[in-house]
C-alpha cells in the first residue's frame, strides 16, 4: 500500500514540502529572535564604548596638559602656572578614570542571544529525535 493512495494520507513529496517549509519558517524565527537580542546587547556595548572613548579622549588631554606643565616646571620654576595646569591634569585623570570604570560596568552588561541559542539548541534535538524515528 503506497502513501497518497487512500486519499486521507499526506504524499512522500508532500511531507517533504512541509518539513521545508517548517524548517524554513523555524530558521526565520530564530534568525529575528537572535536580531532582536543582538539590538539590546549592541546597544549596551555602544554605550561602553562610548565611555571608553571619552575615557582615551580625556586621557590625552591629560597628557598634553602635563606635558605642559612639566615643560612649565623646567622653564618657569616659578611653581604658580605649572601648578594650576597640573592640578587640572589629575582631575581630568580622576575623570577619565571614572569613565573607564563605568565604561567597563555597561560592557560586562552585553550579553549574547542567549534565548536564540536555547531554542536552536532544542530545534535541533528536536529534529534530531524526528531523525531517529523517536
Amino acid at each position: 500500500m503506497s502513501m497518497g493512495q487512500s486519499g486521507d494520507e499526506p504524499t512522500v513529496g508532500q511531507l517533504v514540502a512541509n518539513v521545508s517549509k517548517d524548517l524554513s519558517s523555524l530558521v526565520r524565527s530564530e534568525l529575528e529572535l537572535a536580531k532582536t537580542e543582538l539590538k539590546k546587547t549592541a546597544v549596551a556595548a555602544g554605550t561602553g564604548a562610548g565611555m571608553f572613548s571619552g575615557a582615551a579622549f580625556l586621557g590625552l588631554l591629560a597628557i598634553i596638559l602635563l606635558t605642559i606643565s612639566l615643560a612649565y616646571a623646567f622653564t618657569a620654576l616659578g611653581l604658580h602656572p605649572a601648578l594650576a595646569f597640573l592640578i587640572t591634569a589629575v582631575i581630568l585623570l580622576l575623570i577619565a578614570g571614572v569613565l573607564v570604570l563605568v565604561g567597563k560596568k555597561m560592557l560586562g552588561k552585553a550579553k549574547g542571544p542567549q534565548r536564540a541559542i536555547e531554542t536552536s539548541k532544542e530545534s535541533v534535538e528536536a529534529l534530531k529525535a524526528i531523525g531517529k524515528g523517536d
